[in-house]
């Protein structure tokens, strides 16, 4: 038992010819770069495609802008004292470094999320109960139907005599704009929950404050979404009008004071800064609709 043939490892006892055919282990290498980017490129080829196209629009929108103004076109529109895009280049140039002008853009923005904000809070909250309670809905929906095709420039005299100052005139008028796309778009989410959940969560002995947390506010969150952005878009249209009319600063208030002092580059700015300013908020209210429902994400 103690021979040396049995205490040998069962490797020891193999022929040299097996060993030198099974040989070490393949290391795995790690993918090069150029495979990594072919698989990145094939999983963002829809995105990159979107994002191509769009600069494409772009660039074609400036070419032919371009052209419009440097030849002075006049075809039923004219385009003889349209700034062109360079002209507003450097007029942007210029604003950049002028405190006034980002003060004009900060103060815009501050009213855009007092109004809009006030505007969510109170108008999701009323829109749920009034979908879910029939006596809410007969008791406020004749008025709000009354008063929402009132245009929010329509407002500006009232405004400025119920609040005490421009600012807190220029803030309500915001709030309206983007007050009755919200309340009706998460009134329109709740008529058009599924009633076999409801009763589904009734059979489960839900009670009134499970069910509206667990189905009729999950199900309405697309729609009231939806009157997030539409709101978005009705509050920066008001608050330029109002800013126009009756503010003393204000991105509105840049673009009528340039329309008045015949700077029609300033003008173009200020059009294009509105532009950018609500593409932005929407982008963020669409960015936060997809962290809330992460079911609709593509």
């Amino acid at each position: 038992m103690s021979s040396p043939a049995i205490l040998r490892h069962p490797e020891d006892s193999m022929p040299a010819t097996a060993i030198a055919e099974t040989g070490p282990e393949p290391v795995a290498t790690p993918p090069s770069f150029g495979t990594l980017a072919l698989r990145w490129y094939r999983l963002n080829r829809s995105g990159l495609r979107t994002i191509a196209i769009g600069i494409t629009s772009l660039l074609a929108f400036l070419l032919v802008w371009h052209l419009l103004t440097t030849y002075r076109v006049v075809f039923f529109v004219r385009f003889t004292n349209v700034p062109s895009p360079l002209a507003v280049y450097a007029s942007f140039i210029k604003a950049i470094h002028d405190p006034k002008f980002l003060m004009h853009i900060v103060l815009s923005c501050r009213r855009i999320l007092v109004g809009f904000s006030l505007a969510a809070i109170i108008g999701v909250p009323l829109g749920l109960v009034m979908g879910r309670f029939k006596l809410v809905h007969e008791i406020i929906f004749p008025v709000a139907e009354v008063l929402r095709p009132i245009p929010a420039i329509a407002w500006v005299p009232m405004a400025i005599m119920l609040w005490p100052t421009n600012e807190q005139s220029i803030v309500y008028i915001t709030f309206l704009g983007s007050f009755f796309p919200i309340l009706v778009n998460t009134l329109h989410g709740m008529t058009l929950v599924d009633p076999v959940l409801v009763r589904a969560a009734q059979c489960l002995g839900a009670r009134e404050r499970s069910i509206f947390r667990e189905v009729y506010f999950p199900a309405s969150l697309p729609h009231i979404f939806t009157g997030l952005t539409v709101g978005m878009g009705v509050a920066w249209v008001s608050l330029i009008a109002a800013e126009m009319i009756s503010g003393q600063y204000g991105i509105g208030y840049f673009t009528w004071e340039a329309y008045s002092l015949v700077q029609y580059a300033d003008i173009a700015l200020g059009m294009i800064a509105i532009g950018v300013l609500g593409l932005g908020s929407s982008l963020l209210i669409r960015g936060a609709g997809q962290l809330v429902m992460p079911w609709r994400a593509k």
